[in-house]
């Protein structure tokens, strides 16, 4: 029996017992009293009526005349006179009740009362002896009376109490359901914290509950940023804080290799002429400081990465990915600002920074940029000019020409309706984990992969609209295959409060559906979003949907922010994984990742698994799922 039920049950039984208790009081006291100023009625009484008789001729028609008068006042039940003997020389008598008082309530409180006896005197001799016993109706309907009163205030005393009783229930039951949901949360390794409540014990238990969900964060901050600062000591340039080249590859590939918004940007590549002469001009020292403002000038161009991912791809050498930007000749502008930021830093020396701008796309061969990146670069050293930039333009061909004809037809699209890839994310035993459902659009005639119109719609701001229709056409889908699916939402969305609203309508409808939808969210997420994220995953989560977040990299040290969210899994970037078996730097750094999301209770999977060896590496690290273009379904 639940608390909150025993403490009714207490407040009730207290209610009742005072109400009886102080029922029962009252009656047996006013019963006391009425019998006692009975007794004494019928003593007066007697003695009055016998004292008259005592005056009178013992003529018995006198005597009875006034007898009778006596009864008929309606005060008596019976009014008897004996002789010395004993004999009845008149008596008057009537039925024992006459009144509404009910018979349970006379026979429950019946009352005792001896007859009143007084002697009748007939000059110095005794006459008789007169009994007299009053009429109990009218007490037996003072105390009837008396006691629906009191009933009836201990009724209104009562409802005011249990109103009282509610507010204070109330007052405690919310604190506690707070307190209780924490309790889960944290039984389910979600450590949220909650306002402490006024009730002391409440309070404190809250208080150590907080403390405990502080020190997990306090834990997960300090362990993430431990492991972050691992990572940028394997994988980074210690001079510079660029990328090692094989990370870069690694990010470069996986990039290219995706379906989401950032697979379409630029590649910028710099060459430091002359290095070693630099070097005995500046000293190694200032040489260094101006790799590390290159490094940084080029690092500030790109407004939306959490980390900007720039490599070193030898001593001289610099190459930048910079996502979503099309507009190649206002980069220039950007790139010479950045680049007379850096000589500006050495005045005393000449400093040629050659630079070549090279635009890259879904699906692009990694060989094929870097060898187009090498010879626009060839060019730019060639260059006689100050400004020694090159722009490798390439043949692009849009599948629409004009920005009102890509809205026209992306909204023609999604009425009517994407379509779902299914690729499937397994286990170590090879056991289905769910399907990783990205969404396909038809446009001009043909269905396109997420990299072609992904930045379309982050343009005209139509994710919310996107992400409701995959949705629907996901428990479309569901309801002929009920595998489990994972969608994809984005920031946008999130935060939009129309779209949470109407996507928990709609799962609200289909219970047994949503049981089997995974929502996978960036981890590229802001300090807003993340708040958003909360709130869905409280709006969702009683429906049985589950949470992820996807392509985590360089954001892992976000997870201290989102260890109350109740995340369920959280899948590592390709770039982590790529080449992982012949990299014990990696292995490391993923090896701890999967340590930490285990102490919160998330699985940790794997993207972009290439091939069985990959496969067999990220498993043996602690690794939970994998997928990718080596992840074949048992």
């Amino acid at each position: 029996m639940s608390l909150i039920k025993q403490l009714w049950l207490a407040i009730i039984a207290l209610l009742l017992l005072s109400f009886i208790g102080s029922l029962v009081i009252s009656i047996t006291t006013s019963r006391d009293y009425i019998e006692q100023e009975v007794r004494i009625k019928n003593e007066d009484n007697a003695t009055a009526l016998a004292l008259s008789m005592s005056q009178l001729d013992k003529d018995l028609v006198t005597l009875e005349l006034l007898v009778a008068a006596q009864f008929d006042t309606g005060y008596y039940r019976q009014i008897a006179l004996r002789d010395t003997d004993g004999s009845v020389i008149i008596e008057r008598s009537a039925n024992d009740y006459s009144g509404d008082v009910p018979a349970w309530f006379r026979q429950l409180i019946e009352f005792d009362v001896p007859t009143g006896v007084a002697t009748i005197q007939d000059g110095w001799r005794q006459f008789g002896t007169l009994e007299l016993e009053s009429q109990h109706s009218f007490a037996y309907a003072s105390l009837w009376r008396s006691t629906l009163e009191l009933a009836a205030w201990f009724l209104l005393a009562g409802a005011i109490s249990l109103a009282i009783a509610t507010v204070v229930v109330r007052g405690i039951k919310h604190p506690l359901s707070r307190v209780v949901a924490q309790a889960q949360d944290i039984s389910a390794r979600r450590f949220t914290t909650i306002k402490e409540p006024r009730t002391l014990e409440l309070r404190q238990v809250t208080q150590a509950m907080n403390v405990l969900s502080a020190n997990v964060h306090q834990m997960l901050t300090h362990e993430s940023h431990k492991l972050d600062e691992l990572r940028r000591h394997l994988q980074h340039d210690r001079v510079t804080g660029a990328l090692n080249r094989d990370v870069f590859m690694g990010k470069l590939s996986s990039q290219l290799s995706s379906d989401d918004a950032r697979a379409t940007g630029m590649l910028i590549m710099v060459r430091v002429q002359a290095l070693e002469t630099l070097n005995e001009q500046l000293g190694y020292a200032d040489t260094d400081q101006l790799l590390s403002t290159l490094v940084t000038q080029l690092s500030q161009l790109d407004k939306e990465s959490a980390e900007p991912v720039i490599g070193r791809l030898n001593g001289s050498d610099f190459i930048f990915l910079l996502p979503l930007i099309e507009n190649a000749e206002q980069l220039k502008l950007q790139v010479i600002a950045a680049l007379a930021s850096v000589t500006a830093t050495a005045p005393s020396v000449e400093v040629n920074l050659p630079t070549a701008i090279v635009p890259y796309a879904p699906n692009d061969q990694r060989s094929t940029l870097l060898a187009t990146l090498d010879n626009a670069l060839a060019q730019a050293e060639s260059l006689t000019s100050s400004e020694k930039i090159v722009i490798q333009q390439r043949e692009h061909v849009s599948l629409y020409s004009s920005h009102a004809e890509w809205r026209s037809a992306l909204e023609a699209a999604i009425r009517v309706g994407p379509e779902l890839a299914y690729f499937p994310v397994i286990d170590a035993q090879k056991d289905i984990i769910h399907y990783e459902c990205p969404a396909r659009l038809k446009l001009a005639g043909e269905w396109q992969t997420a990299g072609v119109f992904i930045p379309w719609i982050t343009r005209f701001e139509m994710e919310p609209t996107l992400d409701l229709a995959v949705v629907k056409k996901a428990l479309i889908n569901l309801k002929t295959d009920l595998r489990p699916v994972g969608i994809n939402l984005s920031a946008a969305s999130i935060t939009n409060t129309q779209f949470v609203n109407e996507l928990r309508a709609l799962l609200e409808t289909q219970p047994l559906l949503a049981k089997q939808l995974c929502f996978e969210v960036p981890a590229t997420l802001s300090t807003h979003a993340i708040g958003s994220l909360r709130g869905l995953c409280t709006a969702l989560r009683p429906l049985g949907c589950t949470f992820g977040i996807e392509h985590v990299g360089a954001e892992f040290t976000k997870l201290a922010d989102l260890h109350d969210v109740g995340l369920s899994y959280l899948k590592m970037d390709s770039s982590l994984i790529h080449s992982l078996h012949s990299s014990t730097e990696q292995q490391t750094i993923v090896r701890g990742m999967a340590t930490l999301c285990h102490s919160l209770g998330i699985q940790v999977i794997g993207e972009g698994v290439a091939d069985d060896e990959e496969l067999t590496c990220l498993f043996r690290v602690g690794v939970d799922g994998a997928t990718g273009p080596g992840v074949r379904q048992a």
